[in-house]
Parts: C-alpha cells; structure tokens; sequence
C-alpha cells in the first residue's frame, strides 16, 4: 500500500469505505518476527505468511505480547527492513510493502486515512475524522490511532492535537518528535 501524497478527501473516503468493507480476521497463518535496529530504538516486525502485520517499538503502549510474534525468523523481513532503512536516511517518502494489519472495520478506516496523510504533514484527529467521512468520530479515531499495528509505515505519528500539539503517541512522544522532525528536514531539503 502507498501513501499518497495527492490524496482528496473523496480519494480518502473511497479508500476507506473499501477498507471498512473488508472483514478484519485476524491472521490465522504462520506468524513470525525479528526485530531491527533504528534511529528509534529496537523495532519488531511481525508477519503473517509473509506479510507485515505488525511493527512495534519497544516500550510501546498496546504492544501485544511476544508470545503472539510467532517464531524467530529474519527471512522474509528484507524488504521491509530495506524500506525502512531508507525512510530513516531521508530516501524514501513512501513505504510500498504488502501490510496486513488485523482489527475491526472502524480501525481499518482509521488507519487507511493515516496512509493518506502526506509525508512530513500532520493531522489534527478531527481532521482526519471529516477526512474518513466520519466527523464525529474523532475520539474514536483518537483511539483507533493508538492501536495502529504497523507504526511508521502506517503513518500514526502524524496525527496531532487540534492546536498542533504533540499528544500521545504509543512509541513515545520524543519518538514522534523524531520522525516529525525527520520529515519536515527531508521535505524541506
């Protein structure tokens, strides 16, 4: 999945609807992990079948237990990982990996308008409730957002408070601070 940079909030609402029209079943399939090192610390990746279902910081709130990352198994991680080394050197804007994050319908939504926020841009969490056709929903979108699976690559640290302020965020706030900065300095360049 891209993250469009040209996205219209119909584009968002399109996509969205799509997503929340998809059953979220949770991944059955073979799961396994390994875990790399980053300019934000140690990050967990987790697959299933092959897929990225998940990418967890450590210390990172709602983080589900290990017990749940399937094997050790650092094949199948290169693609991801090589994407991810680039986006933390400033070369790559938008991740292009198979995700595959499991939660209900609404969260789905939530997190297919995170992938429509523009790399090194922010959102207020009622903003992006408008922008998924949902404007009331913006506490809910709020807690949809901390529950984000596949950080970074699906982009949750780009959601603010309304007068732009940093809020929480499951890595951390100076995590969040880091990868706002780091976008800002590269689409600044």
């Amino acid at each position: 999945m891209r993250t469009s940079t040209t996205a219209t909030p119909a584009d968002v609402r399109a996509t969205t609807a799509a997503a929340a029209s998809r059953p979220a079943t949770p991944g059955a399939g073979r799961r396994t992990h390994t875990t790399v090192d980053s300019p934000v610390g140690p990050l967990t990746l987790v697959a299933t079948d092959g897929v990225l279902a998940g990418l967890y910081m450590s210390d990172q709130r709602h983080r589900p237990g290990q017990e749940t990352f399937g094997v050790p198994d650092p094949d199948g991680f290169e693609e991801v990982t090589a994407q991810l080394e680039a986006y933390f050197a400033g070369r790559l804007r938008e991740f292009d990996v198979p995700l595959a994050p499991v939660g209900t319908a609404f969260q789905q939504q939530v997190w297919a308008g995170l992938r429509s926020i523009p790399y090194g841009e922010t959102r207020g969490y009622g903003e992006l409730a408008r922008e998924i056709g949902r404007p009331a929903a913006s506490r809910a979108v709020g807690l949809a957002n901390g529950r984000n699976p596949i950080g970074i690559i699906v982009p949750c640290h780009r959601v603010v408070g309304a007068s732009g302020s940093l809020t929480g965020y499951g890595g951390g706030l100076e995590r969040k601070q880091f990868l706002l900065d780091l976008e800002r300095r590269v689409r600044a360049a």
